[in-house]
């Protein structure tokens, strides 16, 4: 856990963030306000699951959002490491060579993108790993000590902001409204994404995680993002059949 003075800092700027907007404090005003603090140009944030499609909440800018949707589609990246070994990764610099066989295929798509340096911090709690935030920076940049107790601090309070949201694996709504309105706007691409995901399980006869994987594929293949993918899906432009290509609405007889 954070020491009381770096928490109390941490929720004063989240909080600030929140005013700012007018609103409710969300994952939206921890990632701007870890952005404003720290020497990066753009935080992301995904929530992560073994049993449900994984999916981005919220970005901070255009880099940070394509940065979200390339891990997700690609399955690879420094957001997909730390949730699999709970642990930070921290890349201050994206031209390593070694980089290109950890992640052949996002490490120049990142760059491509525009970012060099990249920090993914899982969301912990005990047991609880509800997602990453990710931070990129424009530069190649190493977090100092303090930089980088700051990041993780930033990282368990979304955490505590993604729990009290109640946004669980089930994609039930929570109760009350006031969380409610939270969930629905931390959840705009979740959604869409877990939508489609169950329509591949019915239109390909397989299970979640397979129909997942197929979205992402897809997305990949064409070079969409992957909530773009989704968005078709939902809305029948695209359809999947088990043992032949998708087709999209227009190109059916």
């Amino acid at each position: 856990m954070m020491p009381d003075s770096r928490s109390a800092r941490i929720r004063v700027l989240v909080a600030e963030q929140a005013a700012r907007r007018g609103g409710r404090v969300g994952v939206v005003d921890v990632c701007t306000a870890a952005v404003a603090a720290l020497p990066v140009d753009g935080a992301g944030l995904s929530a992560m699951s073994r049993t449900t499609a994984s999916h981005p909440l919220c970005s901070t800018d255009d880099i940070s959002e394509q940065l979200e949707e390339l891990q997700l589609t690609l399955g690879e990246g420094p957001c997909v490491d730390a949730f699999a070994h709970g642990a930070a990764v921290l890349t201050p610099d994206l031209r390593i060579g070694e980089l290109q066989q950890c992640w052949p295929v996002f490490a120049d798509a990142a760059l491509e993108a525009g970012a060099l340096a990249a920090f993914a911090l899982p969301l912990q709690i005990g047991a609880i790993n509800p997602g990453v935030l990710d931070l990129y920076a424009q530069v190649p940049v190493r977090l100092g000590e303090e930089e980088l107790a700051d990041a993780l601090g930033f990282a368990e309070f979304a955490t505590l902001v993604l729990l009290d949201a109640r946004i669980d694996a089930t994609g039930a709504p929570p109760d009350d409204s006031a969380a409610k309105e939270q969930s629905e706007g931390l959840g705009g691409y979740r959604a869409e994404i877990s939508q489609a995901t169950g329509m591949l399980t019915v239109q390909l006869g397989v299970g979640i995680d397979e129909a997942f994987v197929r979205l992402r594929a897809y997305a990949y293949a064409h070079g969409r993002r992957l909530t773009a993918v989704a968005a078709d899906v939902v809305a029948r432009r695209l359809r999947f059949s088990p043992g032949a290509e998708p087709t999209r609405r227009d190109e059916d007889p």
